[in-house]
């Protein structure tokens, strides 16, 4: 998530409640086998299997970082520090007389936009310098209001050849923010170009110019590709569902009581998938003190859910069908905890605050974790704190957001060290998955932001970890989770639904299989970043476990292979 932006309800809320859930390697704690084999020759990075460890470091230029370049042939009239005579929502503070305005009857009236915004920024020297974010849109065609900047419309123009849309709020200190989109060419229904300009009190505080470009399935695209289909799809009506765990023939989706949802509790959604093709719903849990489940995972008779009012709940499902809860831990004050993960007789629990601490448990007895260790770092930032991690092979690799991918030795539970750290430009470290390639340590890292992708990190050495590969999609859209099966990568990349990445030549990432998940029309969905495919499982079953926020539970085949 941008750190320089924040939608009301993350304000409202929780800055982080959609920025993570539990990760996995097939969900148990066996490491990933080795998915490549040295060689005695070959092409360095040639595209197939078996890599054999050769690979150029890669420069690291972050998320959101350099300069797309003017976005339209329109322009903000008043300047920086000027007022507008006729205030910001006049039509005369944009200069469109370079743009096709004919065209603008391209524009639908219903759709959902990420909208990329790039301004220029004056520098000491004279000079400008261009810097880009994005913001959300939502057209609303049926009289109802549209959304952009994430607040509702309140001034709209929508006619054959012109677009305009305003957004003025009144602050409770009398002071007012104005900020408004002028159209400019929409070549087809799935872009169009405009100008923006965000004005303080009547004074311009911002000019840019803006591309606009629609959530529909990437261009060309269809439903699925690659054998990856649909088994089922079951709705979840519990608060807005974000991760699931499945064991013992039951999938355990948890939700939190998010905005996407108003009025609906947060909990956890119990459901026996004994026929993957017709999930039957057994039970559903609310706590009225409970309400932000965003992680889940299950060891033995005990499920973990991360909770963020509470710490961690944990419940007995000796009947998967009927959790019952135990207790709470830690007992001391309640304790944010956002994700959990499982790992032999260790449970992680990621927490936010009173501080940001990775709590250690032991779990030997399931149902009675014991607390062993806080592991906690200096911040990096505001919005830094321990998101998820992935345990292998002794280390626990945390995504510490703007704090980085932090390796820690956990081998012994009284000591800790941390081993090294990977940060870069705009970090929102967010979720990994680690494994061994070539007798290396790979470290597969998703930050979460528009246009945050993946990368690939040597991390053999913790303490010297480099960028190797990387696989992008379109520049607005994000990550979420990341499973590491083989030498096959399973994303769920919320917009863009499930991506499936052979990565057998690590440095040159390949997708092979898609399932788009999201659609505008889906029920409740919203235009926010956060929207989509967001939690997965892999158990090894045969079939991949989607959530996704608006469809709810999808279950679909798991690719043969490697």
């Amino acid at each position: 998530m941008p750190l320089f932006l924040r939608s009301s309800w993350v304000l409202s809320v929780t800055w982080g409640l959609l920025l993570c859930a539990s990760p996995g390697c097939r969900d148990k704690s066996d490491p990933t086998p080795d998915a490549g084999s040295p060689v005695d020759s070959g092409t360095p990075d040639a595209g197939t299997p078996p890599w054999d460890g050769t690979y150029t470091v890669l420069e690291e230029l972050g998320d959101g970082t350099g300069d797309p370049g003017v976005l339209a042939p329109c322009d903000v009239v008043p300047q920086v520090g000027e007022s507008p005579a006729g205030g910001c929502l006049d039509p005369s503070v944009f200069d469109l007389s370079a743009c096709d305005t004919s065209t603008l009857a391209n524009v639908p009236a219903d759709g959902i936009f990420h909208t990329r915004l790039r301004r220029e920024t004056a520098q000491p020297d004279g000079g400008l310098v261009g810097s880009y974010y994005t913001v959300t849109m939502d057209l609303v065609g049926d009289g109802g209001p549209s959304k952009f900047y994430y607040a509702p419309v309140t001034h709209e123009v929508r006619e054959a050849d012109r677009l305009l849309l305003g957004v003025h709020t009144v602050g409770r200190d009398g002071g007012s923010t104005t900020t408004v989109l002028a159209g400019c060419e929409a070549p087809d229904h799935r872009s169009f170009t405009g100008c923006f300009a965000r004005c303080t009190n009547g004074r311009v505080t911002q000019r840019a110019t803006a591309h606009a470009d629609r959530m529909l399935w990437r261009e060309g695209e269809a439903e699925s590709s690659g054998g990856l289909s649909l088994v089922s799809e079951t709705y979840v009506a519990q608060g807005t569902p974000l991760d699931i765990y499945v064991a013992k023939n039951h999938a355990y989706v948890v939700s939190a009581n998010a905005y996407l949802r108003p009025g609906k509790p947060g909990g956890i959604t119990v459901f026996d998938v004994t026929d993957r093709s017709h999930p039957v719903l057994k039970k559903v849990i609310s706590l009225p003190d409970d309400q932000l489940w965003n992680s889940v995972w299950v060891k033995g008779d005990a499920l973990y859910v991360a909770s963020q009012d509470t710490g961690i709940v944990v419940f007995d499902i000796s009947d998967p069908a009927d959790p019952k809860l135990v207790r709470r831990v830690p007992s001391s004050a309640p304790y944010a905890v956002h994700t959990v993960l499982v790992d032999g007789d260790r449970l992680y629990g990621m927490g936010l605050w009173p501080s940001s601490n990775t709590l250690v448990f032991d779990v030997s007895t399931p149902l009675e974790p014991v607390l062993l260790q806080r592991l906690a770092f200096p911040l990096a930032g505001a919005y830094d704190g321990a998101h998820d991690a992935f345990a292998y092979q002794g280390r626990l690799y945390i995504s510490h957001f703007e704090g980085g991918l932090k390796v820690v030795d956990v081998t012994n539970p009284d000591a800790m060290p941390l081993l090294g750290t990977y940060t870069y430009p705009n970090t929102t470290a967010h979720h990994n998955a680690v494994g061994t390639f070539a007798g290396r340590t790979l470290v597969f890292e998703g930050g979460e932001n528009h246009g945050a992708h993946l990368r690939v990190l040597d991390a053999t050495d913790p303490a010297h970890i480099v960028k190797i590969g990387e696989f992008r999609l379109r520049p607005t859209t994000s990550i979420h989770n990341i499973l590491l099966v083989g030498s096959r990568l399973y994303v769920a990349w919320y917009q863009e639904g499930v991506r499936v990445l052979d990565v057998s030549n690590p440095t040159q990432p390949r997708q092979v299989a898609w399932y788009n998940t999201h659609r505008e029309t889906d029920p409740e969905r919203t235009d926010d970043v956060f929207e989509g495919a967001i939690g997965i499982r892999i158990p090894g079953d045969g079939y991949v476990y989607v959530v996704d926020t608006s469809r709810g539970l999808l279950i679909l085949n798991e690719l043969a292979g490697p």
